[in-house]
């Protein structure tokens, strides 16, 4: 082994997942979702819902990891037990919008928050910025990387649990009431409520983070389920509990169609000077969500890098093994992104493109069963029901989305064809080498 190599703890993976999963979603989705959902009941449902499919998701990703331990997630395992043609178009979706688009997203909303309460600061030079700033952190050792990982992802839940308490103890100005209302199960089962479960979707998203990074962790059979599962329950209450507070703190209509809503909900809770300073707060705390993905997604752009010999230069690493190409690529899609991009066009494009590969990999962990290639280790809990349930409900997401946003969602799948595209015309460019 290199002796520059370094191996992340489980403490760090799970920092990974955390700030991985507490990102731009939670802080800018609730917003979308009142416009069709109107009663705080059928919300936190919402977010459950989130919360037990995203659990039942990190179960089987916890076998496939303890089975096929090696960085890359979707991209690796797809590749091993269906094909590496649909390995690659899921390692191209991560690449180019699973991790770069978030990236960017949460850039946008860190400067969207700070130019709210400093109107002089411009949003996209704000977010370049810590885009390049944090690029530079992760180009260099990955235990700088882990050790800033860390120190970010528990200053945010210190935060966000400081907020939760101080929200639980304000006393709001509106009446407001949990229990089920009269359209509360029409709500449940409309088309708007899935079409939101894909926004949910979004903000559980990095619950599988750890995963992309298990060749780089120490102990990733025993380490890789712990830290998927208890990350994704720890995530799962926060969530509840926050945006019941921001429902708690401040009426619907001031929340409906606001993407700052931890503005809104601190400005309710601590008052004007308070609340803008609490603002800036929950605004810095994007930084370890954005950090994670800039550490996390390289890991599938290297292993591409490594297996496709047309994209051999982006499995270069330095001296202290770190993917410094890959990185700096993710990181220029992420700068075109924020230059570019409208913020709910690519949220939806994002929810829906990761909604159909990671269907796909959990219903891989039955071909894993099949080969007998798990390991004797961790095994899904519940299985088969929980992968199945996994299933059916991504199904349903996948479908209302696709009949909602039909113009986002078939750009989604446009992108993944064309990362078949290339992954073809590079096999045959390897071959045509071979036999020359």
């Amino acid at each position: 082994m290199n002796s520059n190599t370094y191996k992340i703890g489980f403490y760090t993976a799970i920092s990974l997942v955390i700030a991985n999963m507490i990102g731009t979603g939670v802080f800018t989705s609730l917003g979308f979702q009142l416009f069709d959902i109107h009663s705080v009941f059928s919300i936190l449902i919402l977010w459950l819902l989130g919360g037990i499919i995203s659990f039942c998701g990190a179960l089987v990703y916890g076998e496939l990891g303890s089975a096929i331990p090696r960085s890359g997630g979707e991209y690796v395992y797809l590749s091993t037990l269906m094909h590496p043609a649909v390995g690659f178009m899921s390692g191209w979706v991560s690449s180019t919008v699973g991790f770069a688009a978030p990236v960017a997203l949460a850039s946008m909303a860190l400067g969207t928050y700070v130019n709210k309460i400093i109107p002089e600061i411009n949003i996209t030079i704000c977010a370049l910025s810590v885009v390049a700033i944090i690029t530079l952190v992760h180009s260099m050792h990955l235990k700088i990387g882990s050790g800033v990982q860390k120190i970010l992802t528990l200053l945010k839940v210190v935060v966000i649990v400081g907020f939760i308490i101080a929200g639980f103890i304000h006393t709001p100005s509106h009446e407001i009431t949990i229990s089920p209302q009269t359209t509360s199960m029409n709500e449940i089962f409309s088309a708007g409520f899935w079409v939101s479960l894909i926004y949910v979707s979004y903000a559980y998203s990095g619950w599988n983070a750890a995963s992309y990074l298990a060749g780089d962790m120490e102990n990733p059979r025993k380490n890789l389920p712990k830290a998927l599962l208890l990350g994704t329950l720890i995530v799962t209450f926060i969530y509840i509990l926050l945006n019941f507070i921001f429902l708690y703190s401040a009426p619907i209509s001031e929340l409906t169609g606001v993407l700052e809503i931890g503005h809104v909900s601190a400005t309710h809770i601590f008052g004007v000077s308070i609340g803008k300073l609490m603002s800036i707060i929950i605004a810095f705390l994007l930084l370890s969500s954005i950090s994670a993905m800039i550490m996390a997604g390289p890991r599938i752009i290297k292993s591409m890098g490594e297996d496709l010999p047309m994209l051999a230069f982006l499995s270069k690493v330095n001296n202290a093994q770190v993917p410094y190409a890959a990185v700096i690529t993710q990181s220029i899609i992420t700068t075109l992104l924020i230059i570019t991009a409208q913020f709910e066009a690519v949220l939806t494009f994002v929810g829906f493109s990761l909604s159909l590969f990671t269907f796909l990999t959990v219903s891989s962990i039955f071909i894993l069963r099949l080969k007998k290639l798990t390991n004797v280790g961790y095994k899904t809990w519940g299985y088969p029901i929980t992968p199945i349930l996994f299933l059916l409900l991504n199904a349903f997401t996948i479908y209302f989305v696709f009949t909602q946003k039909p113009t986002e969602s078939l750009l989604g799948f446009l992108n993944a064809v064309i990362g078949g595209l290339v992954y073809f015309i590079g096999k045959q460019m390897s071959n045509k080498k071979q036999l020359c």
